[in-house]
């Protein structure tokens, strides 16, 4: 897809993989909208990097209709809806523990905020003929991220829902993506943008999904896997889901016996 002179819109835009992704739009010419929960943070990123700013909730289906009124009434229509913000927990005892309020808010960000979306936009687009959804998932969804049950499951959902999106209405012109991304060094892990970056295999940078996410956007491809490596992964537990699950119930008493719990924040330093 060509990115140039095409209107982004990126949730979760003010820092970690949404403002490199707007970074790397705005490197390609693309008119980039970044919204985010903070208002103060929005308004920083949005003057440092050349991008339109505004706070938005997407907990709540309002506050998305209302940017997507907004953005339109501005600049006219939207072609690329990047839903990137995300939430991380850690499951407090067993796997079911988190409580109602902690799965609630998972969903709501990583699947309703999707549908919500796409159900303000999706007319418009194929009115159009053209638009292209992008959802920054996780490798959890495709993997599992041990420790964090409401993260898993609801990334799984919203991968899911992606491809609802292709099958669905590629005829119609309509692109849709996902970004399954290992470990970050983000906010989401403990990282502060001016950190130094740990030499450790696995972490990649926001900018390294970035520059994977345009490519993978260039060439529209549905699954954008920054460590190739997850999609060995995702091979091996399709191919024999019964070793796969001994296997990470392998690595879950490995990773207990060097700590004393599981802190998804963590974990990146121990696989």
């Amino acid at each position: 897809m060509e990115l140039a002179g095409k209107i982004a819109v990126v949730t979760g835009g003010a820092h970690g993989i949404g403002r490199a992704i707007a970074e790397a739009l705005i490197a390609e010419h693309a008119d980039v909208v970044i919204l985010d929960l903070n208002s103060d943070a929005v308004s920083k990123t949005a003057d440092q990097i050349g991008a339109h700013g505004a706070a938005c909730d997407v907990t709540h289906h309002s506050a998305i209709q209302q940017a997507i009124n907004d953005i339109t009434h501005d600049l006219g229509h939207i072609d690329i809806w990047i839903s990137n913000a995300g939430v991380i927990s850690a499951d407090p005892d067993h796997v079911a523990s988190a409580s109602d309020q902690i799965w609630q808010r998972a969903w709501d960000i990583h699947v309703m905020s999707h549908v919500w979306a796409a159900r303000a936009l999706l007319p418009d687009m194929i009115s159009r003929g053209s638009g292209y959804f992008v959802n920054t998932a996780s490798a959890a969804g495709l993997l599992l991220q041990i420790g964090d049950a409401p993260y898993s499951a609801t990334k799984a959902a919203a991968i899911s829902f992606a491809q609802s999106l292709a099958i669905t209405h590629g005829d119609d012109g309509i692109l849709s993506s996902v970004i399954c991304p290992q470990y970050v060094a983000s906010s989401m892990l403990g990282y502060d943008v001016d950190d130094i970056i740990p030499d450790h295999p696995g972490l990649l940078t926001p900018a390294d999904v970035a520059r994977a996410v345009i490519d993978g956007m260039k060439e529209q491809q549905f699954l954008i896997l920054p460590h190739p490596i997850v999609g060995e992964y995702a091979k091996l537990r399709a191919s024999d889901p019964e070793k796969w699950i001994k296997g990470m119930q392998k690595l879950r008493r490995r990773i207990l016996s060097q700590t004393d719990g599981i802190d998804p924040k963590t974990m990146h330093l121990l696989v």
